[in-house]
């Protein structure tokens, strides 16, 4: 897998209710998508490119030295502006692998991006993932998504896991990660996924990651020790900011 046929797109808008315009949060002077950027570029596994329908999202990217695509403002989910940009940077076809990180990762560990990419290496894996052991409490936290393994695939390491289902309640009797959303997909998966219509568990759950299940794609997790801070609300984003201060 080299470089030439992978890309990293971070989708990046303003539209978040609990935390307005939290792309360009302010954390030790730098604003939280740049963050971003910066774990994934460090990540060495291929171009980066912040997705966003915000010309000040666009503006910062760009002031720190970063590549930013302008997308439609209507899209339903940041996999459709994903597909977007990739057509614009890639309209040839070229790139083979894209990578999928959510903008609001500001402590994401570099390598992790790798190990979620590095599953793709298996051809009967159609998308890449990341999980951890579940820490205490979130068994029951609706905000924390579950992940469990299917039964018939896994690593004997423990490393990966072939991913059975995806919920927000706890799946008793299951060995169950907790999942963190960040994803590696083949692009003609992707391409596929966003003409999918919506499933019906994926309504339910509001997980767009079931689609993928229910329409019979093989998604695979790769496990790693720590869950990257999401960024929601302004408490979270204190937390970074005494995290990132270190």
């Amino acid at each position: 897998m080299a470089d030439s046929d992978v890309v990293v797109i971070i989708p990046a808008r303003m539209a978040a209710t609990r935390l307005p315009g939290k792309p360009l949060a302010d954390i030790g002077g730098v604003p939280m998508i740049v963050h971003v950027l910066r774990r994934a570029t460090e990540a060495a596994v291929g171009p980066v490119v912040v997705a966003t329908d915000s010309k000040d999202i666009a503006a910062a990217v760009e002031r720190a030295g970063g590549r930013a695509a302008m997308t439609r403002a209507d899209h339903p989910s940041g996999s459709d502006r994903l597909f977007e940009t990739l057509g614009q940077i890639d309209p040839a076809g070229r790139i083979e692998f894209v990578v999928n990180v959510q903008g609001d990762l500001p402590t994401l560990v570099p390598g992790d991006i790798g190990a979620a990419l590095a599953l793709l290496q298996d051809p009967a894996v159609a998308v890449g993932t990341l999980a951890a052991k579940l820490r205490p409490g979130e068994d029951d936290n609706p905000n924390v998504v579950k992940v469990f393994e299917s039964g018939w695939v896994t690593s004997r390491d423990k490393s990966r896991i072939c991913a059975g289902d995806f919920t927000r309640t706890y799946p008793q009797g299951r060995d169950a990660y907790h999942h963190i959303g960040l994803y590696t997909y083949r692009r003609a998966v992707l391409e596929a996924f966003v003409k999918l219509p919506q499933s019906p568990r994926e309504k339910a759950e509001k997980l767009e990651q079931l689609r993928l299940i229910e329409a019979g794609h093989r998604i695979d997790a790769a496990i790693v020790e720590s869950v990257p801070l999401g960024v929601d609300t302004p408490e979270d984003l204190e937390t970074a900011r005494r995290l990132l201060a270190r």
